[in-house]
Parts: structure tokens; C-alpha cells; sequence
């Protein structure tokens, strides 16, 4: 059935055109990513110098089974 239907079909090539499909949007795309992952390394590293690379140790939850 889709044989039949796409036979005669002949693709048209497409050509590029700067003004129309707007040539600059990777680069904005890729600057807000940057910009992103510098924020969040800044903020990662802020939330270690305010933690103050202590660390933090648990004891072992006892339960009345244990002898």
C-alpha cells in the first residue's frame, strides 16, 4: 500500500537560508549552557566552603535484638 503511495514521490532540496532559519541560535543556546554550568559550579562550591568540609559520621541505629 505505502509503494503505491510514495512511487512518484521526488524529495526537493532544501537550502539553507541564514535569514529565515535564524543562524545564531546554537550559539545562544550554547552560551546559557555555559553560563549554567558555571552557576552550578559556583553554587557547588559555595555549598562546600559553607559546609567546611566536615564530615558528618552516624553510629549504627541499635535495635533491641542486638546483644
Amino acid at each position: 500500500m505505502s509503494d503505491d503511495l510514495f512511487k512518484d514521490y521526488t524529495p526537493d532540496v532544501v537550502e539553507y537560508d541564514p535569514q529565515i532559519d535564524g543562524s545564531d541560535e546554537h550559539k545562544i543556546r550554547d552560551a546559557h549552557l555555559n553560563t549554567k554550568n558555571d552557576l552550578l559550579e559556583k553554587i557547588r562550591r559555595a555549598k562546600a566552603a559553607a559546609k567546611g568540609n566536615k564530615t558528618t559520621f552516624r553510629q549504627n541505629i541499635r535495635t533491641e535484638n542486638e546483644n
